[in-house]
């Protein structure tokens, strides 16, 4: 063999070696690298687009939701999904609402992980409550414990009020406007809600570009998951609005 054959030989063997392989331990940061960054964008996804968690920072809701419970959110509704009487809704504050509330801090790891959905929202600027009136009701309540009234049929609201609670203590009428919700706290005499807020622009309505969802489920903690179910009955006798 000539050193030309050789020089040949040498040059075919190198161009046709393997590629080097990555040692296992490079392999194992690659692959749990790619699956925390999907699971990040997995998890932003949801909480931008489909679902997201709240915590309840107050007691306007008893005993349907305490305080410390975190409540998962359908964001497809409004939007694909209509809005019913009944449901539990989170909702941004429409203005002044919160004014009197301390917001908490955060550090910038939980800044980020609220960000991307894996750690609940806190709730400083926003609020939950059950809707009462759709666009278009008439909701309205004598302020002295009897029933409230939509588009003057009585609801017995029993099925969740706190216990003690009267249906409302303040007397009023209002006929929601386009594009808003009436809403009230389960625990009627501890809930600032629609009805002290009469006097705001929307007359306490809440504009449905406000809402975030409607709660689905309490995820936190382990002995109170469950469901959080429309109470459909309470409303089915309510007449559409004339």
């Amino acid at each position: 063999m000539t050193d030309q054959d050789a020089t040949t030989a040498d040059a075919t063997h190198a161009g046709s070696a393997e590629p080097r392989r990555r040692g296992p331990v490079a392999s194992f940061l690659r692959e749990t690298a790619i699956i925390l960054v999907s699971a990040l964008v997995l998890s932003w996804v949801v909480k931008t687009f489909l679902a997201q968690a709240f915590f309840i920072p107050s007691a306007s809701m008893h005993d349907t939701l305490l305080e410390g419970d975190r409540v998962l959110v359908n964001k497809l509704a409004p939007g694909p999904f209509d809005v019913h009487r009944g449901d539990i809704v989170v909702f941004a504050d429409p203005g002044g609402w919160l004014d009197q509330q301390t917001v908490p801090e955060t550090n910038v790891v939980q800044d980020a992980l609220i960000a991307v959905g894996l750690m609940p929202q806190q709730s400083e600027d926003h609020l939950i409550k059950r809707v009462i009136g759709l666009p278009g009701d008439t909701v309205a309540s004598a302020g002295d414990g009897s029933p409230l009234t939509v588009n003057g049929e009585p609801v017995d609201e029993t099925a969740y009020l706190a216990p003690g609670a009267s249906p409302s203590e303040i007397r009023f009428e209002v006929v929601v406007p386009t594009g808003s919700l009436w809403v009230m706290g389960d625990n009627r005499q501890h809930s600032a809600d629609s009805r002290y807020h009469l006097g705001d622009p929307g007359g306490g309505a809440v504009p449905i570009d406000d809402v975030v969802g409607v709660s689905f489920v309490t995820l936190w903690p382990l002995d109170r998951i469950g469901l959080l179910r429309n109470p459909g009955d309470v409303f089915a006798d309510v007449p559409d609005p004339s």
